[in-house]
């Protein structure tokens, strides 16, 4: 009965220390942060590529805490608006900046 106490004990503190691991600090996100980033940029990414008037390849997208960067340099300052546009209507993006710079 003793071993099986001990076993659970420790088995409980790995427990612990794992989900401890995975939890972010101020300094490092959580690997569910990174996974949603991943995927606020995706939709970032395929929001612009939707959009006709933009070249997705001259456009950079990266997201940290749902905060979306974009940089690049595109043609004109209609298209320096329509990304940011298409950023913000994307689900989990907390806030857009908007780096695009004119050619």
């Amino acid at each position: 009965m003793k071993r099986f106490g001990t076993t659970t004990a420790l088995l409980a503190a790995l427990t612990l220390g794992t989900v401890a691991g995975c939890a972010g600090d101020g300094q490092h996100d959580s690997v569910g942060q990174y996974v949603d980033d991943a995927a606020i940029t995706a939709r970032v990414k395929a929001a612009i590529v939707a959009d006709p008037r933009l070249k997705a390849t001259e456009i950079n997208v990266e997201t940290a805490r749902g905060v979306v960067q974009l940089s690049g340099f595109v043609s004109s300052a209609d298209d320096v608006a329509s990304a940011a546009s298409a950023a913000r209507t994307v689900k989990g993006v907390q806030s857009v900046r908007n780096d695009l710079r004119l050619k």
